[in-house]
């Protein structure tokens, strides 16, 4: 039985039984994400693809969240805590500077977020709580997707401050519901997600460990290389209808979507500058009501 542990300053990494467990460990922030956790996620999905006793990876998140996106106060106020570049800023590239330098900020991140996809071992995503908004970037790029029934799942940031960065959404439910998450940025409840086609499945939350554990049992018990390809021919049919290039395209329209002067953006930013993130959000979001999706047929 082999048993390996390691843990960094935002993950854990756990081994047993050709089975590597990824914990986003940040609970105390919901598990936002900044540059250095995904620079760690990144390191540790590196390492489980490398080590020949692994076969299948669960992406999982410490607390009561997957994932409740990426740490706003952090995108907005600017790099701080040591989080940001150590570089002189008059020389070298900084976030928000231009359309171009806002792009290659974001490719930066997506060059993270994508070793989920380019990685050779299939990663299974455990998701409770909230998954939203950079959740749905790490939960999308995995291979498969298991969620609770109560788990919220969107991207709410739609609705003043971009487009999603990471496109999957279309190739998950198609265009319309992709739209229709997008348009609104509501969230959809795990349940009705397994309906659509957006997670594999969905189950009581007592059962999710269960239900995680067994697929990635099922699947450990193949050979690796054999794993690869079934991952890689598969992934290189998205790529065939365009993935890799509208993750490209993604950033740059999320670029464009950052110089809109329209008033819900415009406000969306004199509210985290003058009364700070509850605020920003609480205003950004009240208009929606309870923000969830609600289709008659998903309601039956």
């Amino acid at each position: 039985m082999n048993k390996y542990l390691r843990s960094t300053e935002y993950l854990i990494l756990e081994v047993k039984d050709r089975i590597a467990r990824i914990t986003l460990n940040r609970p105390e922030k919901r598990n936002a994400l900044h540059p250095a956790m995904l620079a760690e996620l990144r390191d540790a999905l590196t390492e489980a693809d490398a080590l020949a006793d692994v076969n299948v990876v669960i992406l999982e998140g410490a607390g009561k969240d997957f994932c409740a996106g990426y740490d706003l106060a952090g995108a907005y106020a600017g790099y701080k805590d040591g989080e940001g570049p150590d570089w002189d800023e008059e020389r070298y590239r900084t976030v928000n500077k231009s359309f171009d330098d806002d792009c290659w900020g974001m490719e930066q991140t997506q060059k993270l977020t994508l070793t989920l996809f380019d990685m050779h071992k299939p990663v299974i995503a455990k998701v409770h709580g909230n998954c939203l908004a950079g959740g749905t970037d790490l939960a999308l790029m995995c291979d498969f997707i298991i969620c609770s029934e109560e788990a919220k799942i969107g991207f709410p940031a739609t609705r003043a401050n971009g487009t999603p960065p990471n496109q999957m959404w279309v190739y998950h439910v198609g265009p319309q519901w992709a739209k229709r998450i997008m348009m609104t940025g509501d969230n959809i409840w795990g349940r009705d997600a397994a309906r659509i086609g957006l997670v594999l499945d969905a189950v009581p939350v007592d059962e999710l460990d269960d239900a995680v554990n067994e697929l990635a049992r099922r699947i450990s018990f193949v050979d690796a290389e054999l794993l690869s390809a079934h991952k890689r021919i598969v992934n290189a049919a998205l790529e065939l209808q365009g993935a890799k290039t509208l993750q490209r395209f993604a950033v740059e329209s999320d670029a464009r979507a950052h110089l809109s002067q329209g008033p819900r953006r415009t406000q969306f930013k004199a509210d985290m500058a003058e009364h700070g993130l509850k605020t920003a959000l609480k205003n950004r979001d009240e208009p929606y009501g309870d923000g969830m999706v609600k289709a008659y047929w998903l309601n039956k």
